[in-house]
Order: C-alpha cells, then structure tokens, then sequence
C-alpha cells in the first residue's frame, strides 16, 4: 500500500467547494458563475453523496479541476445528512472549502415574490414561515462556513463579481483579502469580519464641487484623504489589518472580508479603500481586491 492510500488524499490535490446558504440568495447565480470560470459544478445533490462525490472526481486525472457542490434543505435530514458529510470528507484528508450565500429576510421575501414562486419550505404557510425555518436549519452552517456573502444589496451583476474576485485562478494565493465600501444607511455588509467607520471625517456630499464626485476621483480622494485625522486613521487600520491577516493564516481562514464604510458609500469610504488596498500591496500570498458595493446609488 503506497503512503497516499494509508493517508487518505492530499487535501491539495484538487479544490472542492460546497455551496450551500438561502434559497433566493443567489446559490444559482453563485454556481454559474464557478461552472463559467471552469468548476465542475454539481447542483442539487445530496448532503450523504458528498464522500462518493469526492471519490469519484479522484480517478480523474484532470487534477486541476476543481470541483463545487451546491447542497440546500430541499433534501431530507439535511442538517444530520450535511453534519456527517463534512466530517466524512474531513476524516478522508479533504478539507472542503463551504461558501454559505445569504440575504436578510425582507429581501429574500421580495426575490420570491418578484418571480412569484413558494419557498421550498413554506408548505401550507406563509412565504416568511419558510424562511425562517429554513434560516433555523441552516444557522450552524452558516456561523461555520468559511465564507459568506451576503447578496441582500447585490443585483446579479454585483454578485458575480464578488464570486469572481473571490475565487479566482491564483493557485499561490494563501489568503483572499476583499477590502469593500460601503454606505450605512444601506447597512452593514453582513459578511464583513472587519469594520471600519469613516463617518468621523467631513462629508464632501455637503461640498456642491465636490458632490458629483466619488472618491475614485482625485478632487474628493485629495479631500477626503488631507481631512486631520485622516492619514493616521488609515494607518491605524492598515495595522489592523496586516495583524489580523497574519492571525487569520496561522488559524487557516481563506477568505476575510473587510468593510470601509460612511453614509452613502460614495466618498469617504471609497477613497479610503483605495488608499487601503495601495498601502497593503505588498503583502505576499495575499490576493486583494476592492469591491464598492454601493458607488452608484442615487
């Protein structure tokens, strides 16, 4: 028996995804997007067939496919089912990267309603009686997977972007760093593991030459960035930031999501993460992106 039998297989040796989260979320949208990108998607399959899954994509010898799984409640015992694949999978040597796709309830409420279909769930009872059972089931799920993305202010567009800058083809890549603006009074981006508030500053909304601007441009960039306080803000984060990455690859995380935010998600927060994103380039095995959730808004 050779050494990789006795061991089980290199957790290396291919990526696997599952993707999982709200029905209405944007799991289907998610899942394009990797098949696009040339995942082997499968959609709709049983939690339990998750192991035989894996063994069958390991007597392909195309190891550079990387293979998603998309998995929701529409199975029965799901959680149990979900539960022990995972430790199946993690018992065999492979560590499955879990993408959970969520959105709050309001949104997923008129999602469902704008295509006019029932929630898998709701039975005889109301739209939001689904999704909030289907919430109960997926709550351990989703505080354990690895990366969640929240779709609530995405339109499709947004959201394959988001999936793109994610999960690209960077195979030196140890960790995925998304550095995202965004504005308040749209709320907080549920998936951000850092939150930063550029509220403090001046608000060059109020400036009539400056209001048409968006912190991409120079006027409002020079503005926002020679504001007191300013630099030393930035600088601060910019520690922050660099010290949470190094703790968050000591503990294994792939992916962390930082969030930049002021009231509209157009000035203050967008030139900050521009500034951000420069001053962290350098970091190696970190891949970076910024992403403005909200730049175009009325």
């Amino acid at each position: 028996m050779t050494a990789a039998a006795e061991t089980g297989p290199d957790p290396r040796h291919r990526e696997f995804m599952i993707l999982t989260g709200m029905s209405g979320a944007g799991r289907t949208t998610a899942a394009d997007v990797l098949e696009d990108r040339g995942w082997y998607v499968v959609d709709n399959i049983p939690a339990r067939m998750l192991v035989e899954l894996v063994a069958l994509t390991e007597e392909d010898t195309d190891t550079s496919q990387r293979v998603a799984a998309v998995v929701d409640v529409r199975s029965r015992n799901f959680a149990a089912d979900f539960a022990q694949a995972v430790s199946n999978l993690k018992a065999h040597g492979w560590n499955p990267l879990i993408v959970f796709i969520d959105a709050t309830d309001e949104s997923l409420v008129r999602r469902f309603e704008a295509v006019r279909r029932p929630h898998p769930l709701q039975g005889d009872g109301l739209l939001l009686d689904g999704i909030r059972q289907e919430r109960r089931l997926l709550a351990d799920f989703r505080s354990g997977a690895d990366v969640v993305i929240d779709t609530t202010n995405y339109n499709v567009h947004q959201l394959s972007a988001k999936v793109d800058e994610l999960f690209s083809n960077e195979v030196e890549t140890r960790l995925r760093l998304a550095v995202l603006s965004f504005g308040f009074k749209y709320g907080i981006p549920l998936d951000a593991d850092i939150v930063l508030d550029l509220r403090f500053l001046p608000n060059p909304y109020w400036d009539p030459e400056l209001r048409s601007f968006t912190g991409r441009d120079a006027p409002v960039r020079d503005y926002v960035l020679g504001r007191p306080g300013a630099q030393e803000y930035i600088g601060h984060a910019e520690a922050l930031v660099r010290t949470s990455v190094t703790g968050y690859l000591a503990e294994g995380r792939r992916h962390v999501t930082v969030a930049v935010g002021c009231t509209g998600g157009k000035h203050r927060s967008v030139a900050t993460v521009e500034e951000l994103v420069r001053r962290l380039g350098d970091m190696g095995g970190v891949q970076i992106t910024s992403f403005h959730r909200d730049l175009g808004r009325e």
